[in-house]
């Protein structure tokens, strides 16, 4: 039987020096980028992916998953048991995305405080 991942930290997002919030690069939508963090490491269930994600509603991570999907990044099982158990897993196209995804948040990393202070001076005093 294969293991399960650890799971997921409800502050997965929360530290505020994390470039994640800025995200100066996106993938898909607004969350994607975030969903496919949390799924890199084996698949998940919905349940999981809103420890990390609370701030995201439902319905938002529903419609962010089902656009994965489509999109081949994800794909979604359900299981034949009771209750319905059903997971998120990466595809090997959404796998294949990790590594801009890496280098886009190594990026945004590196020039975090200049793309803080150029949000500042945009969104003015």
């Amino acid at each position: 039987m294969k293991s399960s991942p650890a799971p997921l930290r409800a502050d997965l997002f929360g530290d505020p020096a994390c470039a994640v919030r800025l995200q100066p690069f996106r993938f898909g939508d607004k969350w994607t980028g975030m969903v496919m963090r949390c799924l890199e490491d084996g698949p998940r269930r919905f349940s999981e992916l809103r420890v990390p994600l609370h701030h995201v509603t439902p319905k938002v991570l529903t419609e962010t998953l089902r656009a994965m999907e489509r999109n081949g990044f994800v794909s979604r099982t359900a299981h034949d048991e009771n209750p319905p158990r059903v997971e998120y897993a990466l595809t090997p196209l959404g796998r294949s995305a990790l590594e801009p995804l890496n280098a886009a948040c190594a990026w945004a990393g590196e020039h975090l405080e200049e793309l803080a202070r150029a949000r500042r001076t945009y969104e003015g005093p």
